[in-house]
């Protein structure tokens, strides 16, 4: 009798045990995407782009979506495209895509697809408006000539309920290449972060004696619906070294799994 209590009450405990691993094993888990990382570089090339493309590689690997990366422009096409969930433009530079794969790129987008730009992401194809929307704002210059080409700065985080900024703090201190850009895209997009100008010296270099800064709202990391489909973009990012930042990884695996559309995306101006 006693033997057969004892056995039933390690029964119920195995019970309520698995019951209770269960949904935390199943809430730890993401869903299960596709990445295509296209680092193709046409102007200047960033010496980061192997750390980047091994940090997204990694990225997937922990949380369960699959990486491919190219630097060949003939991946542009209907078929291929139409099996990533997301494609990470990684510091990409100059006139990289034919137009026939600008095409491409763009039914992509409007299809639902989704696009994660990195960096120089910002400073390519300056003759393809369509792209330019899609990224947001083009690259102007950074801080090099008056002023530290990399200097540490406070990044206000002002969006903190998406996957790309949750994990991070309120004011982030960190050190960067800072971009300025053409134009300021707040108007258009959803800003989730912003570099304090107060906190570095913004001069950049393409005017003699240097470049004023983007002012009191200097957009650095952004999102916004495009064209039909889901678009993201962080200016930060061009040292090897900052691919090894938790933060950082945290910042663009967000970026990433929101473009992708399975994290939820919400970056509509009123949203």
């Amino acid at each position: 009798m006693r033997f057969m209590v004892r056995f039933l009450m390690a029964v119920v405990l195995a019970v309520g045990v698995a019951g209770l691993a269960a949904p935390a094993a199943a809430a730890s888990g993401h869903p299960r995407f596709s990445a295509l990382v296209f680092s193709k570089t046409a102007a200047f090339r960033h010496d980061s782009i192997p750390a980047g493309v091994a940090a997204i590689r990694e990225l997937g690997a922990r949380h369960r979506f699959t990486v491919d990366a190219t630097e060949d422009a003939a991946a542009f096409t209907d078929a291929n495209l139409a099996r990533y969930d997301v494609v990470v433009w990684l510091s990409t530079t100059g006139d990289v895509l034919t137009d026939a794969q600008q095409a491409a790129f763009e039914r992509y987008i409007r299809a639902g697809g989704g696009y994660a730009g990195i960096h120089a992401a910002s400073d390519t194809e300056y003759d393809w408006s369509w792209y330019g929307g899609l990224v947001g704002a083009y690259f102007r210059d950074h801080p090099g000539s008056v002023s530290p080409q990399f200097q540490v700065a406070t990044v206000r985080v002002l969006d903190r309920d998406t996957a790309a900024t949750r994990p991070l703090p309120r004011r982030w201190v960190r050190e960067e290449e800072w971009y300025n850009f053409r134009t300021n895209p707040r108007d258009t997009v959803r800003v989730l972060a912003e570099v304090d100008e107060g906190t570095y010296d913004p001069r950049g270099y393409s005017v003699p004696g240097g470049s004023p800064g983007m002012g009191r709202h200097h957009p650095i990391s952004w999102c916004q619906p495009y064209d039909g489909g889901r678009a993201f973009y962080t200016a930060m990012g061009h040292k090897p070294e900052y691919y090894s930042e938790p933060l950082l990884l945290a910042h663009l695996l967000g970026g990433i799994r929101m473009a992708a559309g399975v994290a939820r995306f919400g970056c509509g101006r009123e949203d």
